[in-house]
Protein backbone atom coordinates (compact mmCIF):
# COMPACT_ATOMS: atom_id res chain seq x y z
CA UNK A 1 0.00 0.00 0.00
CA UNK A 2 1.09 3.55 -0.77
CA UNK A 3 0.45 5.87 2.18
CA UNK A 4 0.85 9.64 2.22
CA UNK A 5 0.94 11.57 5.48
CA UNK A 6 0.17 15.22 4.78
CA UNK A 7 0.45 18.39 6.83
CA UNK A 8 -2.01 20.74 5.05
CA UNK A 9 -2.10 24.49 4.66
CA UNK A 10 -3.95 27.01 6.81
CA UNK A 11 -6.63 29.41 5.64
CA UNK A 12 -4.66 32.56 6.35
CA UNK A 13 -1.12 33.54 5.43
CA UNK A 14 1.36 34.28 8.24
CA UNK A 15 3.90 37.06 8.41
CA UNK A 16 6.35 34.48 9.70
CA UNK A 17 6.09 31.21 7.78
CA UNK A 18 7.80 29.29 10.60
CA UNK A 19 4.62 29.79 12.65
CA UNK A 20 2.81 27.23 10.49
CA UNK A 21 5.54 25.63 8.39
CA UNK A 22 6.80 23.05 10.86
CA UNK A 23 5.55 19.48 10.69
CA UNK A 24 4.09 18.17 13.97
CA UNK A 25 6.48 15.66 15.55
CA UNK A 26 3.56 13.23 15.89
CA UNK A 27 3.43 12.86 12.12
CA UNK A 28 7.00 11.57 12.14
CA UNK A 29 6.15 9.04 14.85
CA UNK A 30 3.18 7.77 12.83
CA UNK A 31 5.41 7.55 9.78
CA UNK A 32 8.07 5.64 11.75
CA UNK A 33 5.47 3.13 12.97
CA UNK A 34 4.44 2.50 9.36
CA UNK A 35 8.00 2.26 8.04
CA UNK A 36 8.92 -0.11 10.87
CA UNK A 37 6.11 -2.37 9.63
CA UNK A 38 7.45 -2.18 6.06
CA UNK A 39 4.78 0.11 4.60
CA UNK A 40 5.55 2.51 1.77
CA UNK A 41 4.96 5.74 3.64
CA UNK A 42 5.87 9.28 2.59
CA UNK A 43 5.44 12.52 4.56
CA UNK A 44 4.57 15.72 2.68
CA UNK A 45 4.77 19.19 4.19
CA UNK A 46 2.07 20.99 2.25
CA UNK A 47 1.74 24.02 4.52
CA UNK A 48 2.18 26.34 1.52
CA UNK A 49 1.09 24.25 -1.47
CA UNK A 50 -1.99 26.48 -1.83
CA UNK A 51 0.39 29.01 -3.41
CA UNK A 52 0.78 26.56 -6.32
CA UNK A 53 -2.56 24.68 -6.18
CA UNK A 54 -1.99 22.85 -9.44
CA UNK A 55 0.72 20.82 -7.73
CA UNK A 56 -1.85 19.13 -5.48
CA UNK A 57 -3.57 17.22 -8.26
CA UNK A 58 -0.33 16.72 -10.17
CA UNK A 59 1.38 15.14 -7.15
CA UNK A 60 -1.59 12.94 -6.24
CA UNK A 61 -1.82 11.68 -9.84
CA UNK A 62 1.88 10.90 -9.79
CA UNK A 63 2.00 9.15 -6.40
CA UNK A 64 -1.39 7.36 -6.55
CA UNK A 65 -1.78 6.81 -2.79
CA UNK A 66 -4.10 4.16 -1.39
CA UNK A 67 -4.44 6.02 1.91
CA UNK A 68 -3.91 9.66 2.85
CA UNK A 69 -3.57 10.66 6.49
CA UNK A 70 -3.88 14.32 7.47
CA UNK A 71 -2.47 15.97 10.58
CA UNK A 72 -5.19 18.47 11.53
CA UNK A 73 -4.36 21.01 14.21
CA UNK A 74 -7.30 23.34 13.68
CA UNK A 75 -6.35 26.33 11.55
CA UNK A 76 -5.39 23.91 8.74
CA UNK A 77 -8.63 21.88 8.73
CA UNK A 78 -9.96 23.53 5.55
CA UNK A 79 -6.69 22.80 3.80
CA UNK A 80 -7.11 19.13 4.68
CA UNK A 81 -10.72 19.16 3.43
CA UNK A 82 -9.78 20.85 0.14
CA UNK A 83 -6.96 18.37 -0.54
CA UNK A 84 -9.27 15.47 0.37
CA UNK A 85 -11.79 16.59 -2.22
CA UNK A 86 -9.12 16.78 -4.92
CA UNK A 87 -7.81 13.35 -3.88
CA UNK A 88 -11.28 11.81 -4.22
CA UNK A 89 -11.64 13.38 -7.67
CA UNK A 90 -8.33 11.86 -8.73
CA UNK A 91 -9.16 8.45 -7.23
CA UNK A 92 -12.59 7.88 -5.62
CA UNK A 93 -11.26 4.72 -3.94
CA UNK A 94 -8.56 6.50 -1.93
CA UNK A 95 -9.10 6.27 1.84
CA UNK A 96 -8.97 9.60 3.70
CA UNK A 97 -8.03 9.61 7.38
CA UNK A 98 -8.00 12.68 9.63
CA UNK A 99 -5.91 12.74 12.80
CA UNK A 100 -4.29 15.24 15.16
CA UNK A 101 -5.58 17.39 18.01
CA UNK A 102 -8.14 19.17 15.81
CA UNK A 103 -9.65 15.84 14.79
CA UNK A 104 -9.65 14.55 18.38
CA UNK A 105 -12.01 17.36 19.39
CA UNK A 106 -14.06 17.66 16.15
CA UNK A 107 -14.28 14.07 14.88
CA UNK A 108 -18.08 13.99 14.98
CA UNK A 109 -18.31 17.35 13.20
CA UNK A 110 -15.97 16.13 10.44
CA UNK A 111 -17.75 12.82 9.85
CA UNK A 112 -21.18 14.48 9.94
CA UNK A 113 -20.49 17.19 7.40
CA UNK A 114 -17.68 15.99 5.13
CA UNK A 115 -18.24 12.83 3.10
CA UNK A 116 -14.67 12.99 1.84
CA UNK A 117 -13.43 11.86 5.25
CA UNK A 118 -13.57 8.10 5.77
CA UNK A 119 -11.96 7.71 9.21
CA UNK A 120 -10.88 9.82 12.14
CA UNK A 121 -8.03 8.79 14.43
CA UNK A 122 -8.33 10.16 17.96
CA UNK A 123 -5.59 11.18 20.38
CA UNK A 124 -2.27 9.36 19.84
CA UNK A 125 -2.32 8.03 16.33
CA UNK A 126 0.63 5.63 16.01
CA UNK A 127 -1.12 2.35 16.84
CA UNK A 128 -4.73 3.12 15.83
CA UNK A 129 -3.55 4.30 12.40
CA UNK A 130 -1.19 1.36 11.97
CA UNK A 131 -3.94 -1.10 12.91
CA UNK A 132 -6.34 0.63 10.54
CA UNK A 133 -3.84 0.30 7.69
CA UNK A 134 -3.40 -3.41 8.41
CA UNK A 135 -7.17 -3.96 8.43
CA UNK A 136 -7.67 -1.97 5.22
CA UNK A 137 -4.94 -4.02 3.57
CA UNK A 138 -6.74 -7.23 4.54
CA UNK A 139 -10.14 -5.81 3.58
CA UNK A 140 -11.55 -6.85 6.95
CA UNK A 141 -14.35 -4.43 7.87
CA UNK A 142 -15.30 -6.36 11.00
CA UNK A 143 -11.73 -6.07 12.24
CA UNK A 144 -11.81 -2.31 11.71
CA UNK A 145 -14.72 -2.03 14.11
CA UNK A 146 -12.59 -3.63 16.84
CA UNK A 147 -9.75 -1.09 16.52
CA UNK A 148 -9.69 1.27 19.50
CA UNK A 149 -9.22 4.98 19.03
CA UNK A 150 -10.99 5.61 15.72
CA UNK A 151 -14.34 6.87 14.40
CA UNK A 152 -16.10 6.29 11.07
CA UNK A 153 -19.49 6.00 9.36
CA UNK A 154 -21.37 2.70 9.24
CA UNK A 155 -24.72 2.52 7.45
CA UNK A 156 -25.00 6.32 7.64
CA UNK A 157 -24.44 6.18 11.39
CA UNK A 158 -21.30 7.55 13.04
CA UNK A 159 -19.45 5.00 15.12
CA UNK A 160 -16.74 5.74 17.66
CA UNK A 161 -14.78 2.79 19.01
CA UNK A 162 -13.35 2.54 22.51
CA UNK A 163 -10.58 4.79 23.76
CA UNK A 164 -7.16 3.45 22.78
CA UNK A 165 -5.67 4.84 25.97
CA UNK A 166 -2.35 6.58 26.40
CA UNK A 167 0.84 4.85 25.28
CA UNK A 168 2.44 3.89 28.59
CA UNK A 169 6.02 3.27 27.45
CA UNK A 170 7.03 5.92 24.95
CA UNK A 171 10.39 4.25 24.38
CA UNK A 172 8.58 1.33 22.73
CA UNK A 173 7.67 3.62 19.82
CA UNK A 174 9.90 3.31 16.75
CA UNK A 175 12.41 6.14 16.64
CA UNK A 176 11.49 8.52 13.78
CA UNK A 177 15.14 9.58 13.38
CA UNK A 178 15.80 6.16 11.80
CA UNK A 179 13.68 7.16 8.83
CA UNK A 180 13.33 10.95 8.74
CA UNK A 181 15.29 14.18 9.17
CA UNK A 182 13.80 16.94 11.33
CA UNK A 183 14.71 19.60 13.92
CA UNK A 184 11.67 19.71 16.21
CA UNK A 185 11.98 16.99 18.83
CA UNK A 186 10.22 16.14 22.07
CA UNK A 187 11.23 14.05 25.08
CA UNK A 188 7.79 14.10 26.74
CA UNK A 189 4.09 14.03 26.03
CA UNK A 190 1.69 16.03 28.14
CA UNK A 191 1.70 19.01 30.47
CA UNK A 192 0.82 19.40 34.17
CA UNK A 193 -0.76 22.81 33.51
CA UNK A 194 -4.47 23.56 33.43
CA UNK A 195 -4.64 26.73 31.32
CA UNK A 196 -8.13 27.57 30.08
CA UNK A 197 -6.91 28.58 26.60
CA UNK A 198 -5.01 25.34 25.94
CA UNK A 199 -6.28 21.97 24.68
CA UNK A 200 -3.55 20.07 26.50
CA UNK A 201 -5.45 19.49 29.79
CA UNK A 202 -8.27 17.72 27.96
CA UNK A 203 -5.99 15.92 25.50
CA UNK A 204 -3.37 14.69 27.97
CA UNK A 205 -5.43 14.92 31.19
CA UNK A 206 -2.64 16.93 32.86
CA UNK A 207 -0.35 13.91 32.90
CA UNK A 208 3.21 13.83 31.59
CA UNK A 209 4.88 10.77 30.11
CA UNK A 210 8.58 10.56 29.36
CA UNK A 211 11.02 9.14 26.90
CA UNK A 212 14.10 7.93 28.72
CA UNK A 213 17.20 10.13 28.43
CA UNK A 214 18.87 7.25 26.55
CA UNK A 215 16.13 7.14 23.89
CA UNK A 216 15.96 10.91 23.51
CA UNK A 217 19.68 11.57 23.26
CA UNK A 218 20.09 8.65 20.87
CA UNK A 219 17.49 10.33 18.66
CA UNK A 220 19.43 13.60 18.82
CA UNK A 221 22.63 11.74 17.97
CA UNK A 222 21.08 10.12 14.90
CA UNK A 223 19.81 13.48 13.67
CA UNK A 224 23.17 15.10 14.43
CA UNK A 225 24.84 12.48 12.24
CA UNK A 226 22.42 13.53 9.48
CA UNK A 227 23.82 17.06 9.67
CA UNK A 228 21.40 18.74 12.09
CA UNK A 229 23.07 20.87 14.77
CA UNK A 230 20.19 23.11 15.89
CA UNK A 231 17.09 21.70 17.61
CA UNK A 232 13.76 22.89 18.93
CA UNK A 233 12.88 20.93 22.08
CA UNK A 234 9.10 21.08 21.73
CA UNK A 235 8.11 19.63 25.11
CA UNK A 236 5.33 21.65 26.72
CA UNK A 237 7.40 21.76 29.92
CA UNK A 238 10.90 20.43 29.30
CA UNK A 239 12.15 21.17 32.84
CA UNK A 240 9.32 19.33 34.62
CA UNK A 241 11.60 16.62 36.05
CA UNK A 242 14.92 18.06 37.17
CA UNK A 243 17.12 14.93 37.49
CA UNK A 244 16.01 13.69 34.08
CA UNK A 245 16.84 17.01 32.37
CA UNK A 246 20.31 16.98 33.93
CA UNK A 247 20.88 13.41 32.74
CA UNK A 248 19.88 14.41 29.19
CA UNK A 249 22.33 17.31 29.30
CA UNK A 250 25.15 15.15 30.63
CA UNK A 251 24.57 12.57 27.91
CA UNK A 252 24.65 15.28 25.22
CA UNK A 253 28.05 16.36 26.58
CA UNK A 254 29.36 12.79 26.95
CA UNK A 255 28.54 12.09 23.30
CA UNK A 256 30.23 15.33 22.29
CA UNK A 257 27.19 16.51 20.34
CA UNK A 258 28.06 20.03 19.18
CA UNK A 259 24.46 21.18 19.12
CA UNK A 260 22.46 24.25 20.07
CA UNK A 261 18.82 24.07 21.11
CA UNK A 262 15.86 26.00 22.46
CA UNK A 263 13.26 24.80 24.95
CA UNK A 264 9.90 25.67 26.52
CA UNK A 265 9.13 25.55 30.22
CA UNK A 266 7.18 26.93 33.15
CA UNK A 267 8.81 29.52 35.39
CA UNK A 268 8.09 27.50 38.54
CA UNK A 269 10.48 24.70 37.47
CA UNK A 270 13.54 26.94 37.07
CA UNK A 271 16.59 26.63 39.28
CA UNK A 272 20.31 27.36 38.90
CA UNK A 273 21.52 23.76 38.69
CA UNK A 274 19.17 23.06 35.79
CA UNK A 275 20.26 26.20 33.95
CA UNK A 276 23.92 25.35 34.53
CA UNK A 277 23.62 21.97 32.80
CA UNK A 278 21.24 23.15 30.08
CA UNK A 279 23.60 25.93 29.01
CA UNK A 280 26.59 23.59 29.11
CA UNK A 281 24.72 21.17 26.84
CA UNK A 282 23.88 23.82 24.24
CA UNK A 283 20.61 25.50 25.32
CA UNK A 284 20.48 29.05 23.94
CA UNK A 285 16.86 30.06 24.62
CA UNK A 286 13.99 29.15 26.95
CA UNK A 287 10.43 30.32 26.24
CA UNK A 288 8.15 30.92 29.21
CA UNK A 289 4.38 31.36 29.06
CA UNK A 290 3.65 34.43 31.20
CA UNK A 291 0.39 35.47 29.48
CA UNK A 292 -0.25 38.64 31.53
CA UNK A 293 1.25 41.00 34.07
CA UNK A 294 -2.11 41.02 35.84
CA UNK A 295 -2.38 38.35 38.52
CA UNK A 296 -6.17 38.61 38.23
CA UNK A 297 -6.06 37.71 34.52
CA UNK A 298 -3.55 34.90 35.14
CA UNK A 299 -6.00 33.43 37.67
CA UNK A 300 -8.85 33.68 35.14
CA UNK A 301 -6.67 31.83 32.63
CA UNK A 302 -5.73 29.22 35.26
CA UNK A 303 -2.08 30.17 34.87
CA UNK A 304 -0.80 29.05 38.25
CA UNK A 305 2.35 31.16 38.49
CA UNK A 306 3.27 34.07 40.76
CA UNK A 307 5.01 37.31 39.83
CA UNK A 308 7.99 36.49 42.05
CA UNK A 309 8.49 33.17 40.23
CA UNK A 310 8.43 35.00 36.89
CA UNK A 311 11.02 37.56 38.01
CA UNK A 312 13.30 34.87 39.44
CA UNK A 313 13.12 32.69 36.31
CA UNK A 314 14.03 35.55 33.95
CA UNK A 315 16.82 36.82 36.17
CA UNK A 316 18.45 33.39 36.51
CA UNK A 317 18.01 32.43 32.85
CA UNK A 318 19.82 35.50 31.53
CA UNK A 319 22.59 35.09 34.13
CA UNK A 320 23.57 31.79 32.51
CA UNK A 321 23.64 33.25 29.01
CA UNK A 322 20.34 31.72 27.93
CA UNK A 323 17.95 34.08 26.16
CA UNK A 324 14.64 34.25 28.06
CA UNK A 325 11.67 34.64 25.74
CA UNK A 326 8.21 35.53 27.05
CA UNK A 327 4.83 34.59 25.64
CA UNK A 328 2.15 37.18 26.44
CA UNK A 329 -1.56 37.05 25.62
CA UNK A 330 -3.78 40.10 25.42
CA UNK A 331 -7.51 40.51 24.90
CA UNK A 332 -8.29 38.17 27.82
CA UNK A 333 -11.38 38.24 30.07
CA UNK A 334 -11.22 41.41 32.13
CA UNK A 335 -8.58 43.08 29.95
CA UNK A 336 -8.45 46.86 30.35
CA UNK A 337 -5.87 49.60 29.95
CA UNK A 338 -5.06 49.06 33.61
CA UNK A 339 -4.20 45.37 33.08
CA UNK A 340 -2.23 46.24 29.94
CA UNK A 341 -0.21 48.66 32.08
CA UNK A 342 0.40 45.85 34.58
CA UNK A 343 1.82 43.76 31.72
CA UNK A 344 4.04 46.65 30.64
CA UNK A 345 5.24 47.09 34.24
CA UNK A 346 6.10 43.38 34.44
CA UNK A 347 7.98 43.53 31.14
CA UNK A 348 10.10 46.38 32.50
CA UNK A 349 10.89 44.33 35.59
CA UNK A 350 11.82 41.03 33.94
CA UNK A 351 13.56 42.62 30.92
CA UNK A 352 12.89 39.85 28.37
CA UNK A 353 15.10 39.86 25.28
CA UNK A 354 12.33 38.44 23.11
CA UNK A 355 8.53 38.51 23.35
CA UNK A 356 5.78 36.88 21.36
CA UNK A 357 2.43 38.66 21.77
CA UNK A 358 -0.79 36.78 20.94
CA UNK A 359 -4.42 37.79 20.89
CA UNK A 360 -6.45 35.30 22.94
CA UNK A 361 -8.04 32.69 20.66
CA UNK A 362 -10.75 30.14 21.39
CA UNK A 363 -10.26 26.60 20.08
CA UNK A 364 -12.25 23.36 20.50
CA UNK A 365 -11.06 21.23 23.40
CA UNK A 366 -10.27 24.17 25.67
CA UNK A 367 -12.10 25.31 28.79
CA UNK A 368 -12.61 28.69 27.10
CA UNK A 369 -14.43 26.99 24.24
CA UNK A 370 -16.67 25.02 26.61
CA UNK A 371 -17.54 28.27 28.38
CA UNK A 372 -18.21 29.99 25.04
CA UNK A 373 -20.59 27.19 23.99
CA UNK A 374 -22.51 27.49 27.27
CA UNK A 375 -22.70 31.30 27.06
CA UNK A 376 -23.69 31.54 23.42
CA UNK A 377 -25.56 28.31 22.73
CA UNK A 378 -23.51 27.69 19.55
CA UNK A 379 -22.59 24.18 18.43
CA UNK A 380 -19.59 22.77 16.60
CA UNK A 381 -21.41 23.74 13.41
CA UNK A 382 -19.80 27.14 13.83
CA UNK A 383 -16.69 25.54 12.32
CA UNK A 384 -18.52 25.13 9.02
CA UNK A 385 -17.60 28.77 8.51
CA UNK A 386 -14.39 29.49 6.62
CA UNK A 387 -12.58 30.66 9.76
CA UNK A 388 -9.43 29.47 11.50
CA UNK A 389 -10.46 30.35 15.03
CA UNK A 390 -12.62 32.61 17.19
CA UNK A 391 -11.05 35.56 18.96
CA UNK A 392 -12.14 35.81 22.56
CA UNK A 393 -12.86 39.53 22.24
CA UNK A 394 -15.49 38.72 19.59
CA UNK A 395 -17.48 36.96 22.32
CA UNK A 396 -17.06 39.60 25.04
CA UNK A 397 -19.20 42.79 24.87
CA UNK A 398 -16.65 44.62 27.05
CA UNK A 399 -13.95 44.33 24.38
CA UNK A 400 -13.82 45.77 20.86
CA UNK A 401 -11.61 45.20 17.86
CA UNK A 402 -10.35 48.79 18.14
CA UNK A 403 -9.31 48.31 21.77
CA UNK A 404 -7.56 45.04 20.98
CA UNK A 405 -5.55 46.64 18.17
CA UNK A 406 -4.63 49.52 20.47
CA UNK A 407 -3.56 47.11 23.24
CA UNK A 408 -1.27 45.26 20.83
CA UNK A 409 0.30 48.42 19.44
CA UNK A 410 0.97 49.76 22.94
CA UNK A 411 2.55 46.50 24.15
CA UNK A 412 4.87 46.22 21.16
CA UNK A 413 5.85 49.89 21.27
CA UNK A 414 6.73 49.67 24.97
CA UNK A 415 8.75 46.49 24.47
CA UNK A 416 10.73 47.91 21.55
CA UNK A 417 11.34 51.15 23.44
CA UNK A 418 12.68 49.23 26.44
CA UNK A 419 14.73 46.68 24.55
CA UNK A 420 17.99 48.72 24.36
CA UNK A 421 17.86 49.14 28.15
CA UNK A 422 17.14 45.44 28.64
CA UNK A 423 20.17 44.54 26.51
CA UNK A 424 22.49 46.90 28.39
CA UNK A 425 21.33 45.47 31.72
CA UNK A 426 22.36 41.89 30.84
CA UNK A 427 24.41 40.60 33.80
CA UNK A 428 26.14 37.28 33.14
CA UNK A 429 27.43 34.92 35.80
CA UNK A 430 31.17 35.40 36.38
CA UNK A 431 32.49 31.86 35.96
CA UNK A 432 35.45 31.23 33.64
CA UNK A 433 33.99 27.94 32.45
CA UNK A 434 31.14 30.00 30.93
CA UNK A 435 33.23 32.69 29.24
CA UNK A 436 33.24 31.02 25.83
CA UNK A 437 29.50 30.36 26.13
CA UNK A 438 28.89 33.98 27.14
CA UNK A 439 30.79 35.12 24.06
CA UNK A 440 28.56 32.89 21.95
CA UNK A 441 25.40 34.24 23.60
CA UNK A 442 26.32 37.90 23.21
CA UNK A 443 27.37 37.46 19.57
CA UNK A 444 24.10 35.67 18.76
CA UNK A 445 22.18 38.51 20.35
CA UNK A 446 24.29 41.06 18.45
CA UNK A 447 23.54 39.33 15.14
CA UNK A 448 19.81 39.63 15.89
CA UNK A 449 20.16 43.43 15.94
CA UNK A 450 22.53 43.79 12.98
CA UNK A 451 21.23 41.08 10.63
CA UNK A 452 18.29 39.24 12.24
CA UNK A 453 14.68 39.95 13.17
CA UNK A 454 15.34 43.11 15.17
CA UNK A 455 17.35 44.63 12.31
CA UNK A 456 14.09 44.97 10.35
CA UNK A 457 12.10 46.71 13.11
CA UNK A 458 12.20 50.50 12.75
CA UNK A 459 10.77 51.07 16.25
CA UNK A 460 13.99 49.80 17.87
CA UNK A 461 16.45 52.66 18.24
CA UNK A 462 20.22 52.50 17.61
CA UNK A 463 20.25 48.89 16.43
CA UNK A 464 23.77 49.08 14.95
CA UNK A 465 25.16 50.63 18.14
CA UNK A 466 23.52 47.91 20.23
CA UNK A 467 25.02 45.25 17.96
CA UNK A 468 28.49 46.79 18.19
CA UNK A 469 28.35 46.87 22.00
CA UNK A 470 27.24 43.23 22.08
CA UNK A 471 30.00 42.10 19.70
CA UNK A 472 32.59 43.99 21.72
CA UNK A 473 31.33 42.50 24.99
CA UNK A 474 31.43 39.07 23.35
CA UNK A 475 35.11 39.46 22.49
CA UNK A 476 35.90 40.60 26.03
CA UNK A 477 34.89 37.13 27.21
CA UNK A 478 36.46 34.99 24.50
CA UNK A 479 37.39 35.03 20.78
CA UNK A 480 34.22 34.43 18.76
CA UNK A 481 33.97 34.13 14.99
CA UNK A 482 30.44 35.52 14.86
CA UNK A 483 31.47 38.63 16.82
CA UNK A 484 34.48 39.27 14.57
CA UNK A 485 32.32 38.85 11.49
CA UNK A 486 29.53 41.06 12.79
CA UNK A 487 31.91 43.88 13.70
CA UNK A 488 33.76 43.55 10.41
CA UNK A 489 30.55 43.83 8.38
CA UNK A 490 29.33 46.85 10.37
CA UNK A 491 32.64 48.67 9.80
CA UNK A 492 32.36 47.83 6.09
CA UNK A 493 28.86 49.31 6.01
CA UNK A 494 30.29 52.44 7.62
CA UNK A 495 32.98 52.39 4.88
CA UNK A 496 35.62 52.23 7.59
CA UNK A 497 37.58 49.60 5.68
CA UNK A 498 40.85 50.01 7.59
CA UNK A 499 39.11 49.19 10.87
CA UNK A 500 37.22 46.35 9.20
CA UNK A 501 40.55 44.89 8.03
CA UNK A 502 42.00 45.17 11.53
CA UNK A 503 39.06 43.37 13.18
CA UNK A 504 38.72 40.67 10.52
CA UNK A 505 42.48 40.04 10.42
CA UNK A 506 42.37 39.41 14.13
CA UNK A 507 39.44 37.07 13.53
CA UNK A 508 41.11 34.98 10.82
CA UNK A 509 44.20 34.72 13.03
CA UNK A 510 42.06 32.92 15.64
CA UNK A 511 39.75 31.11 13.18
CA UNK A 512 41.95 30.34 10.14
CA UNK A 513 39.42 27.92 8.62
CA UNK A 514 36.43 30.26 8.75
CA UNK A 515 35.41 30.98 5.17
CA UNK A 516 33.06 33.89 5.93
CA UNK A 517 35.75 35.78 7.85
CA UNK A 518 38.19 35.39 4.94
CA UNK A 519 35.58 36.41 2.36
CA UNK A 520 34.62 39.48 4.37
CA UNK A 521 38.29 40.42 4.88
CA UNK A 522 38.92 40.02 1.16
CA UNK A 523 36.03 42.38 0.37
CA UNK A 524 37.47 45.01 2.70
CA UNK A 525 40.83 44.74 0.91
CA UNK A 526 39.08 45.07 -2.45
CA UNK A 527 37.40 48.27 -1.28
CA UNK A 528 40.84 49.57 -0.32
CA UNK A 529 42.14 48.65 -3.80
CA UNK A 530 44.54 46.06 -2.34
CA UNK A 531 43.62 43.25 -4.74
CA UNK A 532 46.70 41.09 -4.08
CA UNK A 533 45.82 40.86 -0.40
CA UNK A 534 42.16 40.29 -1.25
CA UNK A 535 43.13 37.48 -3.64
CA UNK A 536 45.16 35.72 -0.97
CA UNK A 537 42.06 35.66 1.25
CA UNK A 538 39.82 34.23 -1.45
CA UNK A 539 42.31 31.64 -2.72
CA UNK A 540 42.20 29.85 0.63
CA UNK A 541 38.68 28.80 -0.42
CA UNK A 542 39.17 28.56 -4.17
CA UNK A 543 36.67 25.70 -4.47
CA UNK A 544 33.91 27.80 -2.91
CA UNK A 545 31.37 29.14 -5.39
CA UNK A 546 31.16 32.39 -3.44
CA UNK A 547 34.93 32.87 -3.40
CA UNK A 548 35.34 31.99 -7.10
CA UNK A 549 33.52 35.08 -8.39
CA UNK A 550 35.68 37.34 -6.20
CA UNK A 551 38.86 35.56 -7.31
CA UNK A 552 37.92 36.25 -10.92
CA UNK A 553 37.21 39.89 -10.12
CA UNK A 554 40.61 40.28 -8.44
CA UNK A 555 42.40 38.73 -11.42
CA UNK A 556 40.66 41.17 -13.77
CA UNK A 557 41.53 44.11 -11.52
CA UNK A 558 45.17 42.97 -11.59
CA UNK A 559 45.13 42.85 -15.40
CA UNK A 560 44.79 39.07 -15.76
CA UNK A 561 41.59 39.08 -17.82
CA UNK A 562 42.04 35.60 -19.30
CA UNK A 563 42.51 34.04 -15.86
CA UNK A 564 39.41 35.86 -14.59
CA UNK A 565 37.30 34.78 -17.57
CA UNK A 566 38.40 31.15 -17.18
CA UNK A 567 37.39 31.22 -13.53
CA UNK A 568 33.99 32.69 -14.37
CA UNK A 569 33.41 29.81 -16.84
Amino acid sequence: MKILLIYPYCLEERLHEEDVGVLPIGLYYVGAALRENHYDCEILNWHDINKTPGLIKETLVEKRPDVIGFSVLHANRWGAIDISRIAKQVDPSVTIVFGGIGTTFLWEHFLTHFREIDFCVLREGEYPFLNLIKSLERGDRAEIERIEGIAFRKNERIVKTGDAGAIKELDELPDPSKYFRYQHVTSTRGCPGNCTFCGSPKLWERKVRFHSPVYFVHQLERLYEKGIAFFYFSDDTFMVRKDRVIEICKRILERDLKISWVAISHVDFVDEKLLYWMRKAGCVQISYGIESGSEKIRRLLNKGIRTEQIKKAFSLTIRYGILPRAYFIYGSPGETWATIQETIDLIRKIKPLSIIFYILDIFPGTALYSDFVKRSGVTDDIWLQQIEDIMYFETDPDLTEESILAFGEKLRAEFYAGLPVFVDSVDLIDKKEFYELHADFLSRLGMTFSHGDYAKIEAIRDKQKIAVRLYQRSLEYSPNDRAYLGLGIIRQQERNFQESVRILSEGVGVFPQNEQLHICLGLSYMNLGEYDKALSCFLKFRHSEQAASYIAECHRALGRKETGSALVK
